[in-house]
């Protein structure tokens, strides 16, 4: 789960996906009233929970992407400057040719014949 390596699009999908179930789920929270804190509800609460293994999984198969160990993930720690900082390393392109964790996923879905982005 967390070897290897995430692209840009496989990590900016997980993460508009989950934007969108959350956004869905909070305001199924508010029309159905579930209990919770005034945050958030039982059912995006359970969500939460749910994603969080997978969310830190992502973010450290995309940060090996970029030439980065996964160790990087708690500088998101610090508030706001680890932030912008993880930010930057997300949006950064892949680090061409194989590196410590993987072959580039990007070279590799070339020679299967699909176009990357």
């Amino acid at each position: 789960m967390f070897q290897g390596r995430a692209r840009r699009q496989e990590y900016w999908y997980f993460f508009l996906f989950n934007i969108v179930i959350a956004i869905a789920l909070g305001m199924l929270d508010g029309i159905l009233d579930t209990p919770g804190t005034p945050e958030s509800g039982l059912l995006s609460t359970l969500y939460s929970l749910a994603i969080l293994v997978p969310s830190i999984a992502v973010g450290v198969r995309r940060l090996h992407d970029s030439g980065r160990k996964g160790w990087w993930m708690l500088i998101g720690l610090l508030p706001l400057i680890g932030a912008l900082v993880l930010l930057y390393f997300f949006i950064q392109d892949s680090q061409p040719g194989s590196n410590e964790y993987g072959a580039n996923p990007k070279e590799n879905n070339n020679e299967s014949g699909q176009i990357s982005m």
